[in-house]
């Protein structure tokens, strides 16, 4: 093999990997929030009678998760229940907008 071949082979070694610690850190990177997402835009956990992914039936389902930038999940902004409480994305699944 020559020295050319070589340096190419470990360039791409380190390049991948490279990759795949990138990948890893922005997976790092998200985290679960409850409530934010819009019927059948969810990421997952949507309760009983979903599968997962784009199964929510009811828009901030308190039950169903999407991912979002660690940290936010609280200052996303939504709008009022129709009683005017407001309503606020969470770490833990929520017992409100579930559906009928």
């Amino acid at each position: 093999m020559s020295k050319t071949s070589k340096t190419i082979v470990v360039a791409s070694a380190v390049a991948t990997a490279m990759t795949a610690l990138a990948h890893t850190a922005a997976a790092q990177e998200n985290e679960k929030c409850y409530g934010v997402s819009l019927a059948g835009e969810n990421d997952c956990a949507a309760g009983p009678g979903t599968t997962c992914a784009g199964t929510s039936t009811v828009d901030y389902q308190g039950n169903a998760w999407t991912l979002v930038p660690a940290g936010t999940c609280g200052d996303i902004e939504l709008p009022a229940m129709a009683d005017g409480t407001a309503r606020m994305g969470s770490l833990e699944a929520l017992e409100r907008d579930l559906p009928a």
